[in-house]
């Protein structure tokens, strides 16, 4: 990934760490060791994309949030695996439902689930916690 595209609203965890619960966030603002972001990172209504990094090459999440609500899901439509975002990091997300950039698959932000479009299931819930207002991969 480019630095430019990690910069653009995008939080990439150090490219030094593997595993997907270790790490640190540049991007995240005061975001300790091993957090995604903070809740306050991401807008509330909104979603911001996650980059995690691997041993075998890490995997892109997004992160969507309602209120004191986050929900994490792989970045991939599963209508036809391309990511969900239009730009890095920039989601159509509007009233609860995020759109694919790419056919227009919808899907509901609190459950993952297809609402329309070309899509025969929902996004890959990814499991996460959120302690004192940090978002922790589990």
């Amino acid at each position: 990934m480019r630095r430019d595209e990690a910069e653009h609203r995008q939080l990439i965890l150090g490219p030094e760490e593997s595993g997907a619960s270790a790490g640190s966030n540049p991007g995240a603002g005061n975001a300790p060791r091993g957090a995604l972001c903070r809740v306050a990172d991401i807008p509330d209504g909104n979603a911001i994309g996650v980059h995690v990094p691997s041993s075998t090459g890490g995997f892109d999440l997004i992160l969507l949030r309602l209120g004191a609500r986050v929900f994490a899901y792989h970045n991939e439509c599963p209508h036809a695996g391309r990511n969900l975002d239009y730009a890095p990091g920039q989601f159509l997300v509007s009233d609860a439902r995020i759109v694919c950039a790419v056919h227009g698959a919808t899907f509901a932000v609190d459950s993952g689930a297809c609402l329309g479009g070309p899509c025969r299931s929902g996004l890959v819930a990814m499991p996460i916690d959120v302690v004192d207002g940090e978002v922790l991969l589990r």
